[in-house]
């Protein structure tokens, strides 16, 4: 971007968007804009793809578009001097060009960071009307004058010297470096995790968000280094910070560094069916701070990590994902059990979802007053469907069977006994 324009350059500026020659600066940048959407085009391919920082949903929306346009119109700029065209409609496109990236790239990086913000349509306002309103200042030579009175309002910090001046760069400073913290961030995570199964999925997750905190940590000191901020001042900075996690913010530390172990451990894993304080359900994110289950009726539990650390938590797929599940039927006495056990196991084994290996296996459990319980074991080998739909039709495979070999199930039993009392005695006559 060139150097802001005096009162006297803006008069000549606005002489020259007058003149014909406009027209072919005009025309110029709409061939850098044709040129730029053809070849992103040709990058991204036909097929539709999901959203990503480079080439966003519909190609003009992404960080790549304004960026190659910005480059055309660098290039093309340098072309003009050469026809002898003077330079006037890209003395505006190319500040208009810049606020596009910046604006691309500011909200396409928060989106992916974040996806399930509802605060991205009112971040992409903000940074919209910020980087317009710079460009604005910026083009009409106000933006410098603005930035020496910023200059002039500053307080002492210790030794250091800050101006409100300082306070602007280093918070833009931050925004850069927290952008592309977050956009090298999400390109190492997606990186990690493609193509990651179930058993190195928690350590490539833990290694993302090592990667994301470290380039989060090294671009906060750098934008405190730009907004002219000592930091020898961090020592006094962390000694308070020790001190408020170690009473006010010991329950986010403990599940932070919780959720760190068990990201290392590998005892919980995403799409491990837990069980936590009577809510079941399956493991679908791990973070830093929290854990996300799912149970099998669509409801989510967020538990803290430290209570799956301090905690006792059921894992059905730790070691091994087959679970087994039991069905329990009444007999009559004087039923073939011998001969019905197999008929059951069969039975059990026709069922879809119940795995040969271990094999189903029918067991006289009980001798009950009302006949005898047979429990039918099985097992399955995806507990992350659900339990219910399986036993549901090896109960109907059981009641099939039942039927066809004429065998009921009883009903309860009662014997009554009717006592007779004695025979009242006769009074003698008075």
């Amino acid at each position: 971007m060139s150097k802001p324009l005096t009162s006297i350059e803006l008069r000549d500026l606005a002489d020259s968007l007058l003149k014909p020659t406009a027209l072919t600066e005009l025309a110029l940048v709409a061939a850098c804009l044709i040129v730029a959407w053809g070849v992103v085009r040709l990058l991204r391919g036909t097929q539709s793809k999901p959203a990503s920082i480079v080439f966003g949903r519909r190609i003009v929306d992404g960080v790549l578009f304004p960026i190659l346009t910005l480059v055309l119109a660098f290039v093309a700029r340098g072309l003009l001097p050469v026809l002898g065209v003077p330079i006037a409609v890209f003395t505006l496109a190319i500040p208009v060009f810049v606020s596009l990236v910046v604006i691309r790239l500011t909200v396409r990086v928060l989106t992916a960071a974040f996806p399930a913000s509802h605060a991205m349509r009112s971040i992409e306002r903000t940074v919209s009307w910020l980087a317009w309103i710079g460009v604005v200042l910026w083009v009409t030579g106000v933006l410098p004058v603005v930035m020496e009175q910023l200059d002039g309002i500053a307080w002492k910090l210790g030794s250091s010297r800050i101006s409100l001046r300082n306070v602007v760069e280093g918070s833009i400073a931050a925004i850069v470096v927290l952008v592309l913290a977050l956009w090298i961030s999400a390109a190492v995570e997606s990186q990690l995790i493609k193509g990651a199964v179930a058993t190195n999925l928690s350590l490539r997750k833990i290694g993302a968000n090592l990667i994301r905190a470290a380039l989060l940590f090294l671009g906060l000191i750098f934008a405190m280094s730009a907004a002219g901020i000592d930091l020898t001042a961090l020592s006094v900075l962390g000694g308070a910070l020790g001190v408020g996690l170690g009473f006010g913010l010991q329950k986010i530390a403990a599940n932070y560094v919780s959720g760190f172990v068990i990201l290392a451990e590998r005892s919980l894993r995403i799409g491990d069916m837990v069980k936590v304080d009577n809510f079941e359900g399956r493991i679908t994110d791990i973070r830093t701070r929290y854990t996300v289950i799912r149970s099998l009726g669509g409801r989510e539990a967020i538990v803290p990590n430290e209570i799956l650390i301090t905690q006792r938590v059921e894992n059905s797929s730790l070691a091994d994902p087959r679970v087994l599940l039991t069905s329990t039927v009444q007999v009559a006495y004087g039923t073939d059990v011998r001969s019905l056990q197999p008929k059951l196991e069969a039975a059990a084994r026709r069922v879809p979802r119940v795995i040969d290996d271990p094999a189903p296996s029918a067991q006289l459990a009980v001798f009950g007053p009302d006949g005898m319980d047979l429990n039918l074991h099985f097992w399955i080998a995806d507990p992350e469907n659900g339990q219910g739909a399986v036993k549901s039709e090896v109960n109907l495979a059981i009641l099939d069977v039942l039927n066809a070999e004429g065998i009921e199930i009883p009903y309860p039993q009662r014997v009554m006994h009717m006592v007779t009392p004695p025979p009242l005695a006769e009074k003698p006559a008075s």
